[in-house]
């Protein structure tokens, strides 16, 4: 916009000096170095692209949605070649399910299996980022690391990373409206509470957003009107870790019995319940395994992105009213919700 303005201004102007032409080219190049171009992320049409954390979260760094048109699978043909490609690998790997029931034949996948959940989440990243990326490619003739050198080389605008990845993703949390009162935030039908809540008391018929992980529900964040976040743990310490799916499971359970006043102390002894079911029947049977792998590796992969960072993104934003100036310790570049990574010349 910027650029346009100065555009029709200079058609009413005298023709420019070499001084100031000089003057105009630098005014645009400190600015081109900001104007970093929104990203867009496609998707196609599944429930879960389509949640409110995740547009709001695209919202806040700047993403655009754009989503497969209904019932239109070539638009989205790159991807499934890629998982094609990808799964040519996996299938290699001990306990594979092949294809279908006629290429497995007589393998006994469940008793080759040798790698659990968060073991095959890593080997998938080492091997898309490198064999698949360092081997030429048949498409494009070249390998794809270096296709995306040669573009980043390329690209006017600057790469945008954000300056800490626990705030990032914890800016993709789901997000509830909840009253804070003397007890405490109720949330699932659980009480938490933090002596800092004494100050953030809503009125009657007020509400304040609420931050909360599904992996795990042992602690939620308040989000203040400055953008700082209060992390707020269970009111009853002793109550241990669980996840959402772990909870709507012993709500229903608990409603099946009849029991439609449900509390926190009944959701806490069925969760206990139900583990303890889980556990001794994940020597018998292979749902119960998957069931006791994937509360498992839920907590663990909270505890891990906890331990990250702190999810508070109270540092990583300017303080100063909206349309003030600040600066870096360099004194000439304006501060920046996330990194801006420098282009080689």
């Amino acid at each position: 916009m910027m650029a346009s303005t100065l555009a029709d201004n200079s058609s009413r102007m005298p023709p420019a000096s070499g001084r100031e032409r000089e003057q105009k080219n630098r005014l645009f190049a400190s600015r081109r170095r900001y104007d970093c171009k929104r990203l867009q992320l496609h998707l196609d049409n599944a429930r879960e692209h389509r949640s409110d954390a995740l547009k709001r979260g695209c919202r806040a760094h700047s993403i655009s949605l754009e989503y497969r048109p209904v019932r239109r699978p070539h638009f989205g043909g790159h991807i499934e070649r890629l998982i094609g490609t990808v799964m040519g690998a996996v299938h290699l790997l001990p306990g594979t399910t092949f294809s279908n029931v006629a290429e497995r034949g007589d393998y006994d996948s469940e008793a080759e299996a040798c790698m659990t959940l968060g073991e095959l989440e890593v080997w998938l990243a080492a091997q898309i980022i490198g064999p698949y990326h360092a081997e030429r490619h048949r498409g494009i003739g070249i390998p794809p690391a270096l296709a995306w050198a040669e573009a980043m080389d390329r690209r006017p605008e600057l790469v945008r990373l954000p300056v800490d990845r626990a705030s990032f993703l914890f800016d993709f949390l789901p997000c509830e409206l909840r009253a804070v009162t003397p007890h405490g935030i109720k949330l699932f039908h659980t009480h938490y509470w933090d002596d800092a809540l004494s100050c953030w008391y809503t009125r009657p018929g007020q509400t304040m957003p609420i931050r909360w992980d599904p992996r795990d529900l042992s602690r939620i964040w308040l989000e203040l009107p400055h953008g700082e976040h209060l992390e707020v743990p269970y009111r009853d310490l002793r109550r241990p870790a669980i996840t959402r799916w772990e909870q709507k499971e012993a709500v229903r359970t608990l409603r099946e019995r009849g029991q439609h006043a449900v509390d926190e102390t009944l959701i806490f002894q069925a969760v206990e319940t139900q583990r303890l079911i889980v556990a001794e029947a994940a020597h018998k049977t292979k749902a119960a395994r998957l069931a006791l792998q994937r509360t498992r590796a839920a907590l663990a992969d909270a505890r891990r992105a906890r331990s990250s960072g702190k999810p508070t993104i109270e540092d990583d934003r300017p303080t100063a009213p909206p349309g003030a100036s600040s600066t870096d310790k360099s004194g000439d570049r304006q501060a920046l919700p996330y990194l801006v990574e420098e282009m080689p010349r």
